[in-house]
């Protein structure tokens, strides 16, 4: 029996593009970004990540430190922060600008602190939260409360039609 032939036109695919990945990763780019940058499909993209473990791998290493600097970022912006900034302001006397050093603080966010925690302590800050229900609910003593009223409902009208009973 002869051996299938593969369809379809050839990948396009080369290990070259694997430091090209990584290097656009390095910026921060996303793999849509990543994929126009290597003129592939988003698609294309994402089975490669799957066919050729070295390109996934690229995109990973190549991910990880823009990633950490938001992670830092981040936490900076939930804990607050404080740097050296310079002000530049005129001389009253001589018209001449004087640069100024002091240092700024950046007060904590508490957007930033509540993104924080929903991600890192799932359990106690998610929005949704688990509720048990123990015990059980008893509705038969208002099913049969139900069944009377509409009884004395059909007896008052004084049609048997309404039950569900043919007429005699």
């Amino acid at each position: 029996m002869a051996a299938a032939s593969k369809r379809g036109r050839p990948s396009g695919y080369s290990k070259a593009m694997c430091e090209t990945a990584r290097k656009v990763a390095l910026l921060g780019a996303t793999d849509a970004e990543i994929a126009d940058i290597l003129e592939i499909n988003i698609a294309t993209l994402h089975r490669w990540k799957v066919q050729f473990p070295e390109f996934c791998d690229a995109l990973k290493v190549g991910k990880e430190p823009p990633d950490e600097r938001v992670k830092r970022s981040l936490y900076l912006r939930a804990t607050g922060y404080t740097y050296d900034a310079v002000k530049i302001v005129a001389d009253a006397k001589t018209g001449a600008s004087v640069v100024v050093p002091y240092r700024e603080h950046v007060p904590p966010d508490t957007t930033a602190c509540i993104f924080w925690l929903k991600n890192r302590d799932k359990e106690n800050w998610r929005d949704k939260q688990e509720v048990e229900h123990s015990g059980a609910v008893d509705i038969t003593p208002m099913a049969e409360d139900g069944k009377r009223k509409l009884a004395a409902l059909i007896a008052a009208e004084g049609s048997t039609e309404l039950a569900g009973e043919p007429d005699a």
